[in-house]
């Protein structure tokens, strides 16, 4: 497959620095507001936001099937609507406005002052209305880590775990955009010095290190998506720090699951990558034994390459970097589970949300949270500032990046990061 945007060759005649996650070639999509303007939907470019809204009003986009209400939106649900095929082509139409070879734009200096700002100067939001949100547990050296130091080793696995992309169905509520404090939560936890459940802060506050990926509109209720369909329904990718409380997880979650040990808040980046933009990126996956179900069955590499990092940023002292792992470690890729969610019948909304489930790769510095950094408490981690943590402190910052990288493109997704807060 061809798609025109993704041409490794293509330049702006919009600066892009160098290193930047937002070359020609990613064009992802967002919500901003500016100078107290209505929310609206931009496509970074470099260190700038286009306005898709602004853009529309002045007649750049009018061939196409999208309205200016499409773009005049708080959320990306509306334009989400015109499917694959349609934003596609709107992502082709702004790659051409945006191309140096294409003096359409660029050579009216009034109209880019009227859809160009900093993207320093704009305020992100998050970027559309998640009525669902589904976080899978799909990465296999996790799911053996987590096994390993609440059982044994040679039970790491539960025996579902090779057979199913095991999810459950997660709180969208408390879905926030990047840079929203949130104050530590509190609940019921049972240490094991003691013989009933005590009421308090959690102490063993954690974050995920995970992708989530967002869903066009998808079949009825009642059918279902194969893994050969998936893409088409997937629109594009997010960072996601899917916040645990360890310790009020550990005594709630048999047998119902996770619940106010998850449900406090999970973070996720303002800016979607759009699947588009990835596919350069495709690798293939692990082989899976035992043999999958044929609704399980894939071809092609449906895995994605992309570098992540986690860093902690304690109250005034410098970042230090804890993790660094890949998406590409994952063992059931988005094809799988969103085949898996919808094989029941399951209907797929606009703008729901799919966690990838903590990414940890086979070394121990790429694990993806610090339950299996510090296993379990028994190992800490230094900090520059000279401090050490087990888990997270209050006045912390937890920081994601992540990018993907190849033949000198660099697709990236910017941050996700927020500040822990003394508890209420």
């Amino acid at each position: 497959m061809t798609i025109k945007a993704n041409n490794p060759a293509l330049k702006s005649w919009v600066e892009v620095p160098a290193n930047s996650d937002f070359p020609i070639q990613n064009l992802p999509f967002g919500i901003f507001t500016h100078n107290g303007n209505s929310a609206r939907v931009g496509v970074a470019i470099g260190d700038k936001v286009l306005d898709l809204k602004a853009l529309h009003s002045l007649g750049y986009l009018t061939r196409l099937q999208f309205t200016i209400e499409d773009f005049d939106c708080n959320i990306l649900n509306k334009m989400m609507r015109h499917g694959k095929q349609g934003t596609r082509e709107l992502r082709n139409r702004i790659s051409e406005l945006l191309s140096a070879e294409n003096d359409e734009l660029q050579k009216n200096g009034h109209h880019c002052e009227q859809v160009l700002y900093l993207q320093s100067e704009v305020e992100m939001l998050l970027p559309m209305h998640i009525g669902d949100y589904t976080d899978f547990y799909s990465s296999e050296q996790h799911a053996y880590n987590v096994g390993c130091l609440f059982r044994d080793p040679n039970n790491a696995l539960l025996p579902n775990w090779k057979h199913i992309p095991v999810g459950y169905h997660g709180r969208s509520s408390s879905i926030v955009p990047s840079g929203v404090d949130f104050h530590r939560p509190k609940g019921q936890k049972k240490p094991p010095t003691v013989e009933v459940p005590v009421f308090g802060n959690c102490n063993l506050l954690d974050f995920e290190l995970e992708t989530a990926f967002f869903t066009y509109e998808g079949k009825p209720l009642g059918e279902s998506i194969s893994t050969e369909e998936a893409d088409e329904y997937i629109f594009g990718m997010a960072l996601l720090n899917d916040w645990s409380a360890r310790d009020i997880q550990g005594w709630e979650y048999v047998p119902l699951g996770p619940f106010l040990g998850k449900n406090f808040a999970s973070h996720i980046s303002c800016w979607i990558v759009t699947l588009d933009a990835l596919e350069p990126f495709r690798t293939a996956g692990p082989v899976q034994e035992p043999k999958v179900l044929p609704y399980l069955e894939y071809a092609g590499d449906k895995h994605v390459d992309i570098n992540l990092e986690v860093i902690i940023k304690p109250e005034g002292g410098e970042e230090t970097t804890v993790s660094q792992s890949n998406y590409k470690y994952m063992y059931w890729n988005m094809n799988q589970q969103l085949a898996h969610h919808s094989v029941n019948g399951c209907n797929i909304r606009t703008g729901d949300c799919m966690g990838s489930g903590t990414i940890s790769g086979p070394k121990e510095s790429e694990f993806g949270s610090m339950l299996e950094l510090s296993w379990k408490g028994t190992k800490t981690i230094p900090m520059k500032d000279g401090t050490e943590r087990k888990f997270i402190n209050d006045n912390d910052t937890v920081i994601m990046r992540g990018f993907s990288e190849k033949d000198g493109v660099r697709i990236g997704f910017g941050e996700v990061k927020a500040k822990v807060l003394p508890a209420l």
